[in-house]
Order: C-alpha cells, then structure tokens, then sequence
C-alpha cells in the first residue's frame, strides 16, 4: 500500500479558480486545474489527477514537489533555455556598423564574410551575415548601376533638365 496523500494548498479556492479563468498557457491551466481540484476536494489521490490530466502520475509529482518548494509562483513559472552564444561580437557589429556607415561599403554579403574573416578573425555564415546586416541593422547594400564610359555628360544634364520627374 501507498503512502498516504497530504498536500497543504495555501490559496484559497476563488482565488485559484480565478487565475484559472485568467491564465493564457494550457501548461499553466492545467497546474491550476489540478491544484483547484485538490482544494475543492474533488480528487484525493494523484492517480486520479493524472487520469483526469491525461498526465504520467510522475509529472504530477514534480508539479507538487515544485509547489510544496516553492509555492505557486515556482509551480507556474515558465523556465528558457539561455540559447547558444552569439558567434558575433559586440565589438565586430560596432564595426561592421561604423562600415557600413561611413565606410565605401561592401559590393556584397560575401565581401562583408571575408571583411569579418580578415578584420576580427570570425567565421561567420554566409546566412548569419546578411541577417545582421538586412535585419537587425537595417543596412542594404547598395551599388550604383554601371553606367556606359560612352556617354555624352552634356547629352545627359540636358536630358535630366528637361524630364519631367
């Protein structure tokens, strides 16, 4: 035979069934629902609030291990993972934007690769550059079109002078 069943919720049971009317994550609906269910005293064993949850009982068991630690703000609290370190520095995208500026600019996303390789000594992606540059800077790369060594400049200010834009 199992050990018996004690848990001591300190809400009171308005109060939890009102941050389950509220509460925006299933995740969260369901740690509420459960606690509910115990103050209320609908269900008494965990077995039954893992049937009821469609949850392993020993999902339920760390839900409760959580609360008797830390209460309701630890049992409802969503944890992030950190994420992998950025392989840009801080220093290389002042630089890069200093660059991109003031500089003559780069003729393309592979140009700035190359520029990263040389300048910091970083081995960045091809893709992860031009989300730096495209997005989170804001910079395009802009190259004037070729223009023809041929061409009258007379010819030329003297068309522009008469077009209509």
């Amino acid at each position: 035979m199992s050990r018996p069943f004690k848990i001591e919720i300190v809400e009171s049971e308005e109060e939890l069934k009102k941050r389950l009317q509220t509460a925006s994550e299933g995740s969260q609906k369901e740690k509420l629902q459960m606690l509910w269910w115990l103050k209320s005293g609908q269900v008494k064993e965990q077995q039954e609030i893992g049937k009821r949850l469609d949850r392993d009982t020993s999902t339920v068991t760390r839900w409760l291990q959580r609360y008797r630690g830390g209460g309701l703000s630890e049992l409802l609290a969503v944890k992030k993972a950190a994420g992998a370190k950025r392989k840009i520095t801080e220093e290389a995208i002042a630089s890069l934007k200093q660059e991109l500026e003031i500089g003559e600019g780069f003729s393309s996303y592979g140009a700035i690769v190359e520029w990263l390789k040389l300048k910091h000594g970083l081995d960045i992606e091809y893709g992860t550059v031009f989300n730096w540059v495209r997005y989170r800077l804001g910079a395009k790369l802009k190259v004037p079109r070729p223009q023809s060594y041929q061409q009258d400049e007379k010819l030329r200010a003297e068309f522009k002078k008469n077009s209509v834009c």
